[in-house]
């Protein structure tokens, strides 16, 4: 986004502020576009989410707007199949996951995935949706298995972050 939008805290207080109580729940629409419509690594939201709305807040924000987009994903999926899929992600990443949805352990892999940091989780919710996984497993599994790789994007971004930050302050 031109804006900078996901790329600055300046640019997303900017956005927010005009919002004044409602901030809140703009940004959780944020979370749950960024991953509807991934342009942007989820990491990156969270340390905003983190630095705007501080470390509590800031989390639970970042939760809410992950687990109603990822549930969005899945359900979206569901319905339209893999040319969402096919449209929103490049090759190389849906033929380096793709062998796993007819897998009969998919739901094994998929709960493992959501719990790395590391994992794309906005395919892995659109990739859920083209198998027979309900909509009760995907959600029980993305409840519980989010926080964790949230927590460490939203924190582990913020020290980087303030790291940075001191380094260009000295």
């Amino acid at each position: 986004m031109k804006s900078g939008l996901f790329y600055s805290q300046e640019a997303l207080e900017n956005f927010l502020k005009p919002f004044g109580i409602w901030a809140p729940v703009m940004f959780v629409v944020l979370q749950f576009v960024q991953v509807i419509i991934p342009i942007v690594p989820g990491g990156i939201s969270c340390l905003g989410g983190i630095l705007v709305f501080g470390p509590v807040m800031g989390l639970i924000y970042n939760y809410i707007g992950i687990c109603l987009g990822s549930i969005a994903a899945f359900l979206i999926s569901k319905k339209f199949g893999n040319t969402v899929i096919q449209y929103l992600f490049k090759p190389k990443l849906r033929e380096k996951y793709h062998r796993w949805a007819d897998d009969r352990r998919f739901g094994v892999f998929f709960t493992v995935m959501i719990f790395f940091p590391i994992a794309p989780d906005d395919f892995l919710c659109y990739l859920a949706g083209t198998t027979k996984m309900s909509l009760a497993k995907f959600t029980t599994i993305i409840l519980i298995g989010k926080p964790l790789p949230i927590a460490i994007y939203s924190f582990g971004l913020e020290l980087i972050f303030h790291y940075i930050v001191t380094l260009f302050n000295r």
